[in-house]
């Protein structure tokens, strides 16, 4: 059997084993040191717009850190797009939180700002107002995020950008990661750039960013013994896996314009396929690195066919995924409240994830290619 193509795997840039080596030359095998503050330094050059990251252990820890800043009780309810990886809506509930999701709009398929003003104001009129909003750049696809920050805004409430999908993309030539009064980011193996395992919560001044490393290193006080005054996290990203990010930011552009060229060799493989619609920017605001190239069957029982296609690729040994199941419809939220029309349903039910890696080789897309011809023949 042929190799398999994955759907998305790690793909280094060559420098990364230096300031590995240099790491264990030096003895910094621990989760601070020259590499981490360096990984913070490249983050924040790249963001622009007086970001201030935080390199920490996932996109998951980061969202929790968030959460813990702006206050979040047992009791509280957070509102969060619903067309999601559990990442998002988890650290919720480790706050004792209740999460409450929100439906999608169809055209970047992340949180509707419509439905998004509809729970804050039901929560208001409930005596519950929402402590925090989480919306998310799905497959790197920026939000409308100005319009959700102005709904965020107008009722005070604050706005945590789930960016672990979108470094590289930008809305009105913005980069996410910069909206909001939080933003994550995520390096997981599967990520744009990855350094194996690790997150970034990005602050928007100096002084949260310290607060957010403070909470993140178990918040130990200014004491020459071990004291603390408020629960902390073992959150802090590793000097060893700040110096993989450190060559992952070498090559970040780079693997950007690789995704897109990869939406672009699909767009030109279904262009004459009836039925499929390859997800893409609705207009020039937005630019979107494409982290994962997914398409949607337009034509009824869409589901036995994008299953059925699924199946197919995987005989050639071709790994493709379905979309993010909605955290509404998942077990665990069972109960949830939910406010929408069930877009991002019906989204979930006629799509699928397709080969998107930047190392995605000539010869593994022609593998891609004649396996999709084979499939509509």
């Amino acid at each position: 059997m042929q190799d398999k193509i994955w759907l998305s795997s790690p793909h280094m840039g060559g420098t990364e084993q230096n300031y590995i080596n240099e790491a264990f030359a030096e003895n910094w095998i621990a989760p601070l040191g020259p590499n981490v503050t360096g990984f913070e330094n490249d983050l924040e050059t790249y963001l622009g717009q007086d970001a201030h990251v935080a390199c920490v252990s996932s996109g998951t820890g980061a969202i929790h850190l968030a959460l813990d800043m702006a206050g979040v009780e047992a009791g509280d309810e957070v509102l969060c797009q619903t067309f999601t990886f559990c990442g998002s809506s988890n650290p919720i509930k480790y706050m004792g939180a209740t999460p409450v999701f929100v439906d999608s709009e169809a055209e970047t398929w992340n949180m509707s700002p419509e439905f998004l003003e509809e729970a804050i104001l039901d929560g208001i009129k409930r005596g519950k107002k929402p402590k925090a909003v989480i919306a998310v750049h799905l497959y790197g696809m920026p939000a409308k995020i100005d319009k959700i920050e102005a709904v965020c805004k107008k009722h005070n409430v604050y706005l945590i950008e789930d960016a672990a999908e979108a470094l590289g993309s930008s809305y009105k030539n913005q980069k996410c990661g910069t909206f909001g009064d939080f933003s994550i980011l995520s390096f997981n193996g599967n990520k744009i750039i990855t350094t194996s395992g690790g997150g970034a919560l990005v602050c928007r001044d100096k002084e949260t960013k310290e607060k957010a490393i403070f909470l993140a290193t178990q918040a130990r006080d200014a004491a020459p013994h071990y004291q603390h005054s408020t629960i902390g996290y073992n959150y802090r990203m590793s000097n060893i896996v700040a110096g993989i990010g450190r060559g992952q930011m070498e090559v970040l552009d780079k693997h950007v314009a690789l995704r897109r060229n990869n939406n672009k060799f699909y767009k030109n493989l279904f262009k004459e396929i009836d039925g499929i619609n390859v997800f893409s920017e609705p207009n020039s605001d937005y630019y979107s690195n494409h982290w994962l190239t997914a398409i949607t069957y337009e034509k009824p029982d869409n589901q036995p066919f994008i299953e059925n296609l699924r199946l197919f690729l995987q005989k050639f040994n071709i790994e493709s995924r379905p979309l993010w199941k909605p955290m509404h419809l998942q077990p665990v939220y069972d109960g949830a409240k939910f406010y929408g029309d069930n877009t991002a349903s019906k989204i979930f039910k006629k799509g699928l994830c397709l080969p998107s890696g930047s190392n995605l080789s000539d010869s593994q897309k022609d593998r891609i290619e004649n396996a999709v011809r084979t499939y509509f023949s």
